[in-house]
């Protein structure tokens, strides 16, 4: 049997036996980053903001919504993901900052859907069409905007060009206050610009380059550790 035959056959039983981790035991997909697989924290109608617990894979309170935003789409990561360095160096050269670094997360993904979806831990195959370059503090913070694969509303727009200017404001207002009080002045968070397909393709790309850097390749580290 071939190394790579025994790696399949392991992670085949792991599936058996395990429930994958959200973001290191799911695969970002075979057609990515045209397609890519997304992981849902949280929709429309929570009132309280999950996050996945790193360290577990199980989904978490992060906090309560204190305040009467709420997202205005699926909102989660994209597996296998990790903004670090190379995804740092492409929101400085994109917007001219210097200093700039990955957030240590997954790439954030928001998926636009016509169907009401009741709950978040779920996986769902999503087609990016472009995203938001957001700064947090420095930190390069991209929100990749996606359409749920087969949506008969959404899902045949290729490119951010075809999303309405009020759903993508709608974005945008959601991430520049969710995290600010109602009488605060000071701005958490920019947004510099809208970017189209290719750009949150390539900011794909390099969030998997960051993860190989940061983690490397789990599948065969696991194999290779079965082994001795």
């Amino acid at each position: 049997m071939s190394d790579e035959e025994k790696r399949e056959q392991i992670w085949t039983l792991m599936g058996l036996l395990f429930k994958s981790h959200p973001w290191h035991g799911v695969a970002i997909g075979e057609r990515a980053p045209e397609v890519v697989t997304a992981y849902i924290e949280i929709v429309p109608t929570d009132t309280v903001k999950y996050e996945i617990d790193k360290t577990t894979g199980h989904l978490k309170i992060d906090r309560p919504q204190r305040f009467s935003n709420i997202t205005p789409c699926l909102y989660g990561f994209i597996p296998q993901t990790f903004c670090g360095e190379k995804v740092g160096e492409f929101c400085a050269e994109k917007t001219g900052r210097e200093g700039i670094i990955g957030d240590q997360d997954p790439i954030d993904i928001c998926v636009l859907s016509e169907k009401a979806i009741s709950h978040g831990d779920i996986l769902l195959q999503a087609i990016p069409i472009g995203g938001l370059r957001m700064i947090d503090k420095q930190e390069a913070d991209d929100k990749i905007i996606a359409v749920l694969a087969g949506d008969a509303t959404y899902g045949r727009w290729r490119d951010i060009a075809e999303c309405p200017a009020s759903v993508v404001d709608r974005l945008k207002h959601y991430f520049l206050t969710y995290k600010n009080p109602p009488d605060s002045i000071e701005k958490v968070c920019e947004i510099t610009h809208v970017y189209g397909v290719e750009e949150a393709r390539e900011c794909i790309r390099r969030s998997q380059e960051d993860y190989m850097i940061r983690f490397g390749d789990i599948e065969h580290r696991l194999a290779s550790a079965l082994r001795g």
